[in-house]
């Protein structure tokens, strides 16, 4: 028999969720710091990746004042967006890939079973489960690379770049948004264990996937296959790029008419990723074949 996706645990039965997130969070400290040395190599390694990456892009700047000809992404504007990147990566590192990597093991170990038990929504287990905290490094290398190039922009002699209270308030929003965008991507992908076993390919198809939202959209002409695609169809590209605009390159109409619709866009795509990621779970589990079935 198909396993029922869930049963809605009454008012008087309702878990806080805010209270088991806290639990995993916890739990998942408690246990990196069991094993320490493991977690600061971890934590030593995506640092290392991420100062390899900033020195790589200190270098091409060396040799020219703007990532492509007139695109106002020069080399403190660049950053802003590097740094954008480098903390919705951390946020969907350290929260989801985990735990959407581990969906098909629970199908292969018969361990879905107990999650589906649970008097609390099984999406919402799945995906938060485990944290994995030194992936959060990269969060603080982001945030602090950030706040330089916005120094640096504030600071500029000849074009002084200060963002508006509005634009800072903004920024968590679409940052918020482009993590929704990313983990509806994921936890769909997921989701498809299911239907074709363990997916063991999930982390190389997610590099693939991501590898368009780590660089300007300026990279793909706009009405090409590139841009029409990760933007309109399966909208990567706004991901960092919306956030990034707003402090670095802000979405003036008057430098470019099309752009402001970006960001409406964005936080209309982060709702329809959501919906259709839960759409896409629900299915998946009505599919699912119990282990002692």
């Amino acid at each position: 028999m198909p396993a029922s996706p869930e049963t809605t645990p009454s008012a008087s039965e309702s878990p806080s969720y805010w209270r088991v997130l806290l639990t995993f969070a916890r739990n998942s400290l408690i246990r990196d710091m069991t094993f320490r040395t493991n977690f600061l190599v971890q934590a030593v390694s995506s640092v290392s990746w991420t100062l390899m990456n900033l020195g790589f892009y200190i270098i091409v700047f060396k040799h020219t004042s703007m990532i492509g000809p007139n695109t106002g992404w020069g080399r403190e504007e660049f950053f802003v967006f590097l740094g954008t990147t480098w903390i919705v990566n951390s946020i969907v590192q350290a929260f989801f890939m985990p735990n959407a990597n581990e969906f098909s093991e629970l199908i292969r170990t018969g361990n879905l079973d107990f999650a589906l038990l649970k008097p609390i929504d099984t999406q919402f287990l799945i995906s938060f489960t485990r944290i994995e905290w030194s992936s959060l490094a990269n969060l603080a290398m982001g945030i602090g690379l950030l706040i330089h190039a916005l120094i640096q922009l504030a600071g500029d002699p000849i074009d002084p770049s200060v963002p508006t209270v509005w634009a800072v308030l903004l920024y968590p929003f679409y940052i918020a948004c482009g993590v929704a965008i990313l983990y509806g991507s994921m936890i769909s992908l997921a989701a498809t264990s299911v239907w074709l076993g363990r997916n063991q390919s999930l982390y190389d198809f997610w590099f693939y996937l991501t590898n368009f939202y780590r660089h300007p959209m300026e990279i793909f002409q706009r009405g090409r296959f590139g841009w029409s695609l990760f933007v309109a169809v399966l909208p990567i590209l706004v991901v960092a790029n919306v956030p990034a605009r707003l402090l670095a390159r802000p979405l003036f109409p008057e430098h470019d008419p099309w752009l402001w619709t970006l960001a409406p866009l964005t936080a209309l795509a982060a709702v329809v990723a959501l919906v259709v990621s839960r759409w896409v779970f629900q299915r998946a589990l009505l599919s699912y074949r119990s282990a002692s079935s």
